[in-house]
This record gives structure tokens, C-alpha cells and sequence, in this order.
């Protein structure tokens, strides 16, 4: 997570009061599927200065049972309309809305962050922690911002909006998604800056031999050893084709059932220095915890890789379903190029 000043972090006592608590305190989430409060409630508090008609726009999407942490373009440019700003002021507006979807049951330190595509589209991401595990295991609120972006198939990203300066973690993370350092960097109170004099003398793709990033996304030709309708498959191995492992060559996507009927896709996102990289696992309950839903909901989750891979992603699936849903099932499916 990135380090950010307390003017512009909300404080626990504040992020309780506004967002509640699930379960025994494992998890705070933003603008719940449940509890006493409504959506609309709680967007007036999280985003007072916004107009009625702002709000309206916003609640629209977020009542929508397919929301996935994507404001569209056009919606986008009726609320900077609506609060007579530009898209860049609005990004940082929208800070506490992506942060309300924090879970950082370690640290207590809330973070928010708001991603732009090529499309013009925004996208929210917020910190996550795993409760009683390494670390290592957690999700930066820009990963979690950008992956959004990618499993959404943007083809590039112009700017990120942060609470302060994001880490020496995230800007490496960020380099991957933005090798060139043109991608914009937005902070309350100071000058946008390019990613590339916040992080000199990079070392990006170029270093493994790579002539791009990420972005934009493409698809690797897999299909499942063993051939499969079920749908939970079908999710994890289109998130497996997506993935983007150029240095390990082990693509590899997971999708995770909810009882809600839901299911989230994650795919695997390497990082030329590897340990900012994310799990599928990580990238797809980022995208579960957009949605709004508590870990309780997690019905299976199905894990699709290249047997025999340099990386396996089983065990680190494993751990983390252990810590927040023990109860639900992990199933392994091998897939071939």
C-alpha cells in the first residue's frame, strides 16, 4: 500500500463508522449487498460535495448486480459535467468511493484508487489484506485498480488518481502496465507527474528482453485437458488465456463461484521483477470485493494452469481460500497449449 498523508486518508474510526464491519472484522467493505444501511446512504456520506444528480448516476451503476468496478466512459462525462470538473479532478473525487471497498484487517489503513483507460472509462481498486497471512499475500490498491482495468481488456491506461505517492511496490507495478513511464500520476494538492520521475532509471520488460507490457491484453491459445461445460471452467480457463506471464510461461486464471450465482475471473499478471506480480486468486477476489460481496458467499473456486509450469499457483490458492473461506472447495484443472 502506498504511504499516504492523513489529510486525505479517511481514519479507521471514520472508515468503521462509514462502512461497517462483516463477519468477526475479517473484512470491510465497500457499499454492501446488505445490511442496514443503504447504498444511497452511504454514497452521501462517502461523496458529500457531489450533487444529487452526480450520486444518482453513480448509485445507478452500483445498484446494478453486474457491477464490476467500472464506471463507463459516458457515464464518466456526465458526472464531470454534472460537478462542473475535468476527468482528472473527478478521479481524485472518487478516491473515497474506491477506497469504501478497502479490507485491511492487518493494518487498519484504508486505500483507494482510480485507474482511466484508453477507453475513458474509470476503474476503482482498493487495498486488501489476508487475515493471519504473509504480507505478501496482500493487494495494493493500484494493483487492484489496474488489474481491474486489465480484466476488463483495456488496451492502455493514461492515468492513476492516489491518495499520495504511491510506493517503490507499486511504482514497479505500475512500469509493468506503463513501460514507456507516460502514465500519469494524480495526488491531492501537488502537480500531476509522469510515473518515470517518480521512478528514474526503471527497471522494466526491456530488462527480460520484452518490447511492451501488459496492456494491451492478449490471449494465449489454452484449452482444457480434459473438455468441460461447466461454467466455473470455462471462466477460469478465459482467465488463464488472458493472463500475462512472459517470464515464467505458466498463464494460469482462476474464477471463483459465488452463491449469489456470480462468478469471478482472475488472471495472472507477472511483473519483470517478480514480486509485485499477482495471483490469479488475487486478481479475481479484488474483483468479488468490487462487487460488494462478503468472503462468506465464496461457494468454489476453480484453478486452470499448465501442468508441469515452472510457477503452480495451486498452493498460494489454497492458503488464502483457507484464510477467508475454509469451507468452500478449491478444484485444479490442467490446461494445454
Amino acid at each position: 500500500m502506498s504511504t499516504h498523508s492523513s489529510d486525505h486518508e479517511v481514519s479507521r474510526r471514520t472508515a468503521l463508522a462509514v462502512l461497517g464491519s462483516v463477519g468477526l472484522g475479517l473484512a470491510v467493505t465497500g457499499l454492501p449487498l446488505y445490511g442496514e444501511e443503504s447504498r444511497g446512504d452511504a454514497l452521501r456520506k462517502l461523496l458529500p460535495k457531489f450533487t444529487e444528480k452526480s450520486r444518482s448516476v453513480l448509485l445507478h451503476l452500483l445498484e446494478d448486480p453486474e457491477f464490476s468496478g467500472q464506471i463507463p466512459a459516458a457515464d464518466v462525462l456526465s458526472i464531470a459535467r454534472s460537478e462542473n470538473t475535468n476527468v482528472d479532478n473527478l478521479m481524485l473525487q472518487l478516491i473515497p468511493l474506491a477506497r469504501s471497498y478497502s479490507r485491511a484487517p492487518i493494518s487498519n489503513f484504508f486505500v483507494g484508487v482510480v485507474v482511466r483507460g484508453e477507453s475513458g472509462g474509470l476503474y476503482i481498486g482498493a487495498n486488501i489484506e489476508i487475515p493471519g497471512q504473509c504480507l505478501g499475500f496482500a493487494v495494493h490498491a493500484e494493483q487492484s485498480a489496474l488489474s481491474n482495468a486489465y480484466m476488463h481488456s483495456e488496451k492502455s491506461v493514461t492515468t492513476l488518481a492516489v491518495g499520495g505517492a504511491p510506493c517503490g511496490h507499486c511504482r514497479q507495478f505500475i512500469d509493468e502496465m506503463s513501460p514507456d513511464g507516460a502514465i500519469i500520476i494524480l495526488t491531492p494538492d501537488k502537480p500531476p507527474a509522469k510515473l518515470s520521475s517518480l521512478l528514474p532509471a526503471a527497471f522494466g520488460p526491456a530488462a527480460l528482453g520484452r518490447t511492451e507490457g501488459a496492456f494491451p491484453v492478449k490471449q494465449t491459445n489454452l484449452a482444457l485437458v480434459n473438455e468441460s461445460s461447466n461454467p466455473v471452467a470455462v471462466a477460469a480457463l478465459d482467465a488463464a488465456r488472458k493472463s500475462y506471464a512472459p517470464y515464467s510461461k505458466s498463464p494460469s486464471g482462476v474464477a471463483i463461484r459465488s452463491s449469489s450465482g456470480r462468478i469471478y475471473r482472475g488472471s495472472y499478471i507477472e511483473n519483470v521483477a517478480f514480486n509485485p506480480s499477482l495471483s490469479p486468486m488475487q486478481t479475481a477476489l479484488a474483483g468479488m470485493i468490487r462487487a460488494g460481496e462478503p468472503y462468506s458467499t465464496i461457494a468454489g473456486v476453480m484453478l486452470v494452469e499448465v501442468r508441469e509450469a515452472k510457477v503452480s499457483q495451486q498452493a498460494v490458492t489454497e492458503t488464502v481460500l483457507k484464510a477467508i473461506a475454509p469451507a468452500a472447495k478449491l478444484e485444479v484443472s490442467f490446461a494445454r497449449a
